[in-house]
Parts: C-alpha cells; structure tokens; sequence
C-alpha cells in the first residue's frame, strides 16, 4: 500500500532470542555446533547445528501441541516451564524452544534445599517440569507438594521409556520429538515478552524469582561478545567464531552466566559436561580442544588437587573466567603454574543482573605490565560490563573516593538490569532507590576505575568502630603457597564486639601450622600495607572442607549456625 512504512519491521523490529538461535544453522548448517559428554557414562554425543536445530523445532512443537504450552506478553507472562537438568544438549534445545514461542524458561536450582526448590516452583507456577532421570528420586520426593502447581512432567533420558514410578501424567522427551515436525514457523514476539524466570539462591529467607525479557537477554548476549572482540588484554584471546567453550557453568545458575546465548550467536561449538567433575573437565579439553570455559573459584581448586592433571594435553585452553565468588590471587598463580598458556580472569554479577556486571581486564596502556601486576588487576573485581552503570555509593549516596581504601555499596543500572522481584513488590521496594539497584555488596575503587569487593553488607566482621573486609582476608590468606581456600567469619567478642576466625582448607600434603600462616599474613599483609595488624585473625581454624553454597560461595550462614564446631578446631593465635 503506497505511503506504508511498516514500522515494526524496521525501527520497530523486535529483539528476540530467535535471533540468536538462527545465526549458526544458517552459517553452518552441517558443521558439529554441541557435544556432550555424559558424566556417568563418558560417552560423546555430537550434533550439528542443522540437527540441534531441528530437534529444538521439534521440541517448540510438541510444547505447543502435546504439552499445550500457551504463550505470553508483555504484561501477561507465558507458561512456566521448569527444568530441572545438567548441562547436556537437551537443557540448550529448551533454552530456546521454550522462550522463542513465549513462554518463560526456569531453570530450578536443584542444589537448593528441598523445600526452597518446592517453593521456586509452586511461586513461580510451573506448568510443565522437565527433569532428567538421575532427578527421578527427587521428583518423586517432592512430586505430592508441586502436583498442585504442575500438570505435566517430562523425562530426559539418554534410554528409551519412562520409568515405573507414581509421578503422572509423565511423558518421554525423546518420543515427544518423534511425533513432531522438524521446521518450525517461529512467531514474532513483542520484544518486551518475558523468556526466563531466576531464582536467588537465598542466603537470607526464601528465594526471590526474577524475570528477563527476550530484549534484556538479546542486549546482554550482544554486548558480552562487543567487550570481548575489541579488548586488548592478551588473557582474553581474539578466536572469534574459533572458540570452543566448554559450559561447565550449571544452566541454572542464571542463564548459566549468559553463555547459551553469546556462544550460540557467536556459532561456537559448544561442549557440555552434563556436570563438572575433573576428570570430565580435563577430558573434554583433550578431545574436543576447548579454548575458553567458566568456573567458580571451588571448581578451579578441585583441577589444582587433581592429582592425574598432567596427564592431559589442556594445552588449547586460552582463559577461564572465574564467577561466583572472588578470585583469589594464590588460586590463580597455583593453576596457571599447573596448567600452562591460560590465564585466568575474574568477574561478577547476581541473579539480578541477569549476571553481566562488572569484569576484570586489562587496559590497553597496561599491555606491556609485568604479569605480576597484571595479574593484580585481573583479580579484582574488575571495571563495568560494557552497556551498563556501576558506582560505588557511601551511605549517604555519593559516590565513594577512588582512593582504593574508602568502601561503599555497588549500585547498578541497565538495560538487562532486573527491572522488579517476580510478585514481591515490597523486596523490589527495598533494592530500587534513587534510579540505582543496590546490590548489597561492599567495594572499594581505584584511581582506574577498577572495583574490588570486600564482602557483603552482611558479612562484614565488625570489630570496635571498625570494618573487617573478610573477601580482602580471604584473598590474602590464598596466597600462601600451602593454602588451597580459606573464608573468614566474626567471632562474638566481650570487648571488640567481633573479632575474625580464619577457617582454611590446606593444599594435599602441606605440613604448615597456624602460626605459619599468621607470620605469612604479617609478612605479606600488614608489612605492605594490605591490611591493618588488627585485621589479622585471633583465630585459625584448619579443616579439610569448607562448607559452600548451591553455587560454589562460602556458606557463612551454615558457618555461623556451627560455630562452636569451627572454634574447636581452631587455634588461638592472637589476642586483639
């Protein structure tokens, strides 16, 4: 019609994780796009991009005729559909099957307690349950709690049939895609349609449920691949379409950092481990090449203790970014002196930012440092993730100096910064003030702009009028060449209020005492000026494992809870 401009097809034209999902079968269609190794097995599946493809159609099909999946809005989410699931080919062909006909993907932590994943379901009003066959008693566990909430389940399985069991109506993911066709006309969604629902991992109360939109999604993907095609730091290497990640991040700890996106619109072959283990890790590196992957600081302790490392060529391994929880400076050294040629970076983000926050790398005039300072930089928290705000904020809102020493809270904003708390207007209530989201956590920042965490509001020993930094402790401490991983929490003290205790785990072998460690941090902290001589720990406590959250943190609430278990051990060392 002459004098249409058809608008919503250019300006307008919506940014869909459709999208993403396209690009590599439309480049290369025949090429190996997602392996998969089975844990338990060993056994390798691999899949081209045009077969990954195809099985995701068939997959959005069967949603919308067998399992009667309705889709959403933008002020009227789609159905719910839950996964409980490893990181194998299937949790990827649901990462956008679900979202691309409008419904909202929840991947279930399934490393919560019991009754914190029966509430993520029954708050979040799963429709469908998709879980795989190792899940199968814990379904069954909590099947009489959520039958209320889920009308449908779907068993994963490498084997055919579902099993005997009481959980119904039950079908069989592989015979649902048989029955269905392998093309598929994907809808044009409004951009604003939500696609994924995270849940926190609660360290205080219940979990709190955010929601994501197709756009916020597209937006990050888009700037993660930006920061890494044009930075200059040697430890973020330019392969492009050449890299070969492994996912060793669980798909359901928030978009497992956003890699299922940025990988599959950059058509990288992606490797899935099912779950991480060291041997799997180190055997997927050999076989298939891998140049990049993520961990948290727990699972790169784990390779630095496996003792059967060397047996492996992991000599395409480029970087490994580090998340979850802070980077310790000792860990880095102690791996990359095991494993040669990577480097190992660190970054942050929370359920709430969908996680792309802030990312540790070097900038450009800092190319030809020695790589004893740029692994300084490397290991704080780092600078902002390109497209977003980040500040830190002292209490009264203003900005803190940039002097490295002042702490304040980090504050965010952006375009995939979570916009509320899914059904919980008072908890957004509390998070959004003055335009910012407060995210809880305390830093510091440099003269570059570079922020480093300190620790959590909540986590901070407070000692006299003064704050004890216990990530600042905890990095520090992990530098000993005899540490493996070490937290600190507040011990109850009758005239200081709190004083620290130093809970570390020691490398296999080490014959160290806790007054080593107390002249290393003498040495190392207080006589170059890293720490105060009143920060160091009264206590020490050395313990074979340290207790950790669902995603890999020092779970200083369970800490707390078994204090008196933790002081038995420990020695005395010092007396503030």
């Amino acid at each position: 019609m002459e004098g249409k401009t058809y608008p919503e097809f250019s300006r307008r034209y919506p940014l869909l994780l459709k999208t993403l999902m396209k690009r590599p079968v439309s480049l290369y269609p025949d090429e190996i796009g997602v392996v998969y190794r089975n844990p338990d097995t060993g056994q390798y599946q691999r899949f081209t991009w045009r077969e990954w493809y195809e099985r995701t159609c068939r997959l959005a099909n069967a949603m919308e005729s067998s399992l009667g999946i309705r889709s959403g809005t933008p002020d009227e989410p789609g159905d719910r559909v839950g996964t409980m699931a490893l990181n194998h080919h299937r949790h990827l062909e649901l990462y956008y099957a679900a979202p691309c006909i409008g419904a909202v993907l929840h991947a279930i932590n399934m490393r919560l307690s019991l009754d914190h994943i029966v509430h993520t379901i029954n708050h979040a009003e799963d429709k469908i349950l998709f879980f795989d066959d190792l899940v199968l008693p814990l379904v069954e566990t909590i099947y009489d709690r959520i039958k209320p909430t889920v009308e449908k389940f779907v068993y994963m399985s490498d084997g055919g049939g579902v099993p005997q069991t009481k959980i119904e109506p039950i079908y069989h993911y592989e015979e649902l895609l048989k029955e269905q066709p392998s093309e598929k006309e994907w809808p044009f969604l409004d951009e604003d349609t939500h696609a994924t629902l995270c849940y926190t991992t609660a360290t205080t109360g219940l979990p709190k449920g955010v929601m994501f939109t197709h756009r916020q999604l597209y937006l990050q993907a888009l700037h993660i691949i930006a920061r890494t095609s044009w930075s200059t730091d040697p430890a973020i290497p330019h392969l492009g379409e050449a890299t070969i990640p492994m996912l060793n991040t669980p798909l359901y700890h928030v978009h497992g950092w956003g890699a299922p996106h940025y990988y599959v619109f950059q058509a990288s072959k992606i490797v899935l481990p099912g779950r991480f283990t060291p041997e799997g890790f180190c055997d997927l590196v050999q076989t298939e090449k891998v140049t990049n992957t993520g961990v948290v600081p727990t699972m790169l302790a784990m390779l630095v203790e496996y003792e059967d490392l060397k047996k492996y060529d992991l000599s395409s391994l480029r970087n490994i970014g580090v998340g979850g929880a802070a980077l310790p400076l000792g860990l880095k050294n102690k791996a990359e002196e095991l494993i040669p040629g990577f480097t190992a970076t660190s970054g942050y983000g929370m359920t709430e930012t969908a996680p792309a926050a802030i990312g540790a790398f070097a900038k450009r005039y800092m190319r030809d440092w020695p790589k004893e300072e740029l692994d300084k930089i490397r290991v704080k928290t780092g600078l902002p993730a390109v497209g977003v705000e980040v500040d830190v904020i002292d209490e009264d809102g203003k900005p803190v100096p940039r002097d490295d020493e002042t702490i304040g809270e980090i504050v965010i904003r952006g375009p995939w910064i979570m916009e509320r708390y899914y059904k919980d207007p008072e908890k957004t209530a509390e998070v959004w003030k003055d335009g910012w989201f407060h995210t809880g956590d305390v830093a510091k920042i440099d003269a570059q702009g570079y922020i480093t965490i300190v620790d959590r509001v909540r986590d901070v020993i407070r000692s006299g009028a003064e704050m004890v930094p216990t990530v600042l402790l905890e990095n520090l401490t992990a530098m000993a060449d005899f540490v493996l991983e070490a937290t600190y929490v507040g011990v109850p003290d009758p005239i200081w209020g709190e004083r620290p205790l130093a809970i570390v785990k020691p490398v296999p072998g080490a014959t160290e005492s806790e007054e080593d460690l107390c002249k290393f941090l003498e040495a190392e902290g207080v006589e170059k000026g890293k720490i105060t001589k009143w920060m160091l720990p009264d206590f020490i406590a050395f313990t074979d494992e340290i207790p950790k959250t669902s995603v890999g943190k020092y779970d200083k609430i369970t800490i707390k809870k078994n204090l008196e278990e933790f002081l038995s051990k420990a020695k005395r060392i010092r007396q503030a």
